[in-house]
Protein backbone atom coordinates (compact mmCIF):
# COMPACT_ATOMS: atom_id res chain seq x y z
CA UNK A 1 0.00 0.00 0.00
CA UNK A 2 1.43 3.27 -1.43
CA UNK A 3 1.39 6.17 0.78
CA UNK A 4 2.24 10.02 -0.08
CA UNK A 5 4.65 11.89 2.65
CA UNK A 6 1.23 14.49 2.72
CA UNK A 7 -0.70 11.43 4.01
CA UNK A 8 2.07 9.98 6.13
CA UNK A 9 2.66 13.64 7.60
CA UNK A 10 -1.03 14.51 8.09
CA UNK A 11 -0.58 17.43 6.36
CA UNK A 12 -3.73 19.48 4.97
CA UNK A 13 -2.14 22.25 2.79
CA UNK A 14 -3.87 25.23 1.88
CA UNK A 15 -5.67 25.52 -1.31
CA UNK A 16 -3.57 25.63 -4.41
CA UNK A 17 -2.39 28.96 -6.39
CA UNK A 18 -0.72 29.85 -9.72
CA UNK A 19 2.83 30.75 -10.33
CA UNK A 20 3.36 31.29 -14.10
CA UNK A 21 6.96 29.78 -15.48
CA UNK A 22 8.10 31.03 -18.88
CA UNK A 23 4.57 32.28 -19.31
CA UNK A 24 3.06 28.40 -18.33
CA UNK A 25 0.84 27.96 -15.58
CA UNK A 26 2.33 26.29 -12.39
CA UNK A 27 -0.15 24.80 -9.79
CA UNK A 28 2.08 25.35 -6.46
CA UNK A 29 0.78 24.67 -2.97
CA UNK A 30 1.14 26.57 0.02
CA UNK A 31 4.60 25.84 1.78
CA UNK A 32 6.28 24.91 -1.71
CA UNK A 33 9.19 25.88 -2.92
CA UNK A 34 9.67 26.97 -6.39
CA UNK A 35 11.77 24.39 -7.42
CA UNK A 36 9.42 22.01 -5.77
CA UNK A 37 6.21 23.42 -7.76
CA UNK A 38 8.47 23.27 -10.80
CA UNK A 39 9.71 19.78 -10.36
CA UNK A 40 5.67 18.68 -9.67
CA UNK A 41 5.08 20.35 -12.82
CA UNK A 42 7.29 18.23 -14.60
CA UNK A 43 9.90 20.72 -15.08
CA UNK A 44 13.10 19.93 -14.52
CA UNK A 45 15.26 22.75 -15.89
CA UNK A 46 15.00 26.96 -15.29
CA UNK A 47 18.45 27.33 -16.39
CA UNK A 48 21.07 27.22 -18.91
CA UNK A 49 24.74 27.04 -18.11
CA UNK A 50 26.75 29.96 -19.31
CA UNK A 51 29.00 28.04 -21.50
CA UNK A 52 27.09 25.58 -23.58
CA UNK A 53 23.25 26.77 -22.74
CA UNK A 54 23.22 23.31 -20.78
CA UNK A 55 20.12 22.92 -18.91
CA UNK A 56 19.80 22.86 -15.10
CA UNK A 57 17.54 22.86 -12.48
CA UNK A 58 17.69 21.59 -8.90
CA UNK A 59 20.90 19.66 -8.05
CA UNK A 60 21.50 19.89 -4.12
CA UNK A 61 17.93 20.79 -3.20
CA UNK A 62 19.24 22.64 -0.27
CA UNK A 63 20.68 25.96 -1.35
CA UNK A 64 24.80 24.72 -1.13
CA UNK A 65 25.13 24.67 -4.93
CA UNK A 66 24.13 27.45 -7.84
CA UNK A 67 22.34 24.93 -10.30
CA UNK A 68 18.88 26.03 -9.21
CA UNK A 69 19.22 29.72 -10.36
CA UNK A 70 15.86 31.11 -11.56
CA UNK A 71 15.06 34.86 -12.59
CA UNK A 72 11.99 35.27 -10.42
CA UNK A 73 9.52 38.15 -10.36
CA UNK A 74 12.65 39.75 -12.71
CA UNK A 75 15.42 39.06 -10.15
CA UNK A 76 17.98 36.58 -11.62
CA UNK A 77 20.00 34.81 -9.00
CA UNK A 78 17.50 33.34 -7.18
CA UNK A 79 18.18 29.87 -5.40
CA UNK A 80 14.61 28.21 -6.73
CA UNK A 81 15.12 25.42 -4.28
CA UNK A 82 14.58 27.75 -1.23
CA UNK A 83 12.62 30.80 -2.56
CA UNK A 84 9.36 29.70 -1.40
CA UNK A 85 6.54 29.99 -3.81
CA UNK A 86 3.85 33.20 -3.46
CA UNK A 87 0.48 33.57 -6.02
CA UNK A 88 1.39 35.06 -8.65
CA UNK A 89 5.06 34.88 -8.76
CA UNK A 90 6.86 34.94 -12.35
CA UNK A 91 9.77 32.74 -12.97
CA UNK A 92 11.44 32.62 -16.27
CA UNK A 93 14.40 30.47 -17.43
CA UNK A 94 17.79 32.29 -16.42
CA UNK A 95 20.54 32.24 -18.99
CA UNK A 96 24.02 31.93 -17.34
CA UNK A 97 24.49 34.01 -14.62
CA UNK A 98 21.60 36.70 -15.85
CA UNK A 99 22.73 39.70 -15.38
CA UNK A 100 26.72 40.33 -14.66
CA UNK A 101 25.66 42.73 -11.78
CA UNK A 102 24.04 40.36 -10.01
CA UNK A 103 26.34 37.41 -11.04
CA UNK A 104 27.09 34.40 -8.36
Amino acid sequence: MARTPVELAGAEPGPPFAITFDGRDVPALPGQSIAAALWAAGILAWRTTRDGGRPRGAFCGIGQCFDCLATVNGRPNRRACLVPARPGDRVTTQEGHGRADLAV
